[in-house]
C-alpha cells in the first residue's frame, strides 16, 4: 500500500514538472531574429568554451566541447541557418540541449529570456519563399509576445542526421 502511494506520488510530481514546463520558452536572438525552445529540451546555458573542430563535417558542426567530462558536440544556429558568419564575442553562449536522449549544444548570439508563450497564441508558420526555406523547415510555429514575434523551433528538426552521425562517431570513440 505504501509503495503504491509512493508511485503516486512520483507520478503527480512529475506530471506537476512536466505541465509547470508547458508552454516555457528559451528565447534568444540570432541576426535581428528571435527564436524560442521549449523549455523541456533545455539542460544548461553555459559561456562559450574552447571548442575542438571536427575535421570534415557540415560548417555548423562547430566541433566538440568538453563539460564536466562529458564530450558534446555544438552547432552554431547562426551558421544552421545559413547567416552570415560572425566573430563570437562575450555575448555568445550555448545552449545545452537533450533531444531524445542526445545532448548537444547550440551556439546563440544572445540570450534573451525565459517566455511563457500559451498554445493558442502559436499560429504555424506561413509558406515563404525559396529564400528562407532553410531557416523555415526548423520552425514550428510564430508567437507574438509584446513587440517582438519570435520563432519557434523544433530541436528534432535542427538536430538530423548528420548531427547525428558525428554524435555516434564519437560515442564508438569514447567506448574503444
Amino acid at each position: 500500500m505504501a509503495e503504491e502511494l509512493k508511485d503516486e506520488i512520483v507520478e503527480a510530481v512529475e506530471e506537476f514538472e512536466e505541465d509547470g514546463q508547458k508552454g516555457m520558452f528559451m528565447t534568444f536572438q540570432t541576426g535581428k531574429e528571435y527564436y524560442g525552445i521549449s523549455i523541456s529540451y533545455v539542460n544548461e546555458i553555459i559561456t562559450m568554451q574552447p571548442i575542438t573542430a571536427i575535421p570534415e563535417v557540415e560548417n555548423y558542426i562547430k566541433g566538440l566541447i568538453n563539460l564536466r567530462g562529458k564530450i558534446i558536440p555544438v552547432i552554431d544556429v547562426r551558421a544552421r541557418f545559413k547567416m552570415e558568419p560572425q566573430e563570437y564575442t562575450d555575448r555568445n553562449c550555448i545552449i545545452v540541449i537533450d533531444v531524445k536522449s542526445t545532448v548537444i549544444g547550440l551556439i546563440v548570439e544572445k540570450i534573451a529570456e525565459v517566455d511563457s508563450i500559451l498554445e493558442d497564441d502559436i499560429m504555424p508558420p506561413p509558406a515563404l519563399s525559396h529564400k528562407n526555406t532553410e531557416r523555415n523547415k526548423y520552425i514550428y510555429g510564430l508567437a507574438r509576445t509584446g513587440n517582438t514575434v519570435k520563432l519557434l523551433l523544433e530541436p528534432e528538426r535542427l538536430i538530423q542526421q548528420d548531427v547525428l552521425n558525428v554524435i555516434e562517431d564519437i560515442k564508438e570513440k569514447e567506448q574503444s
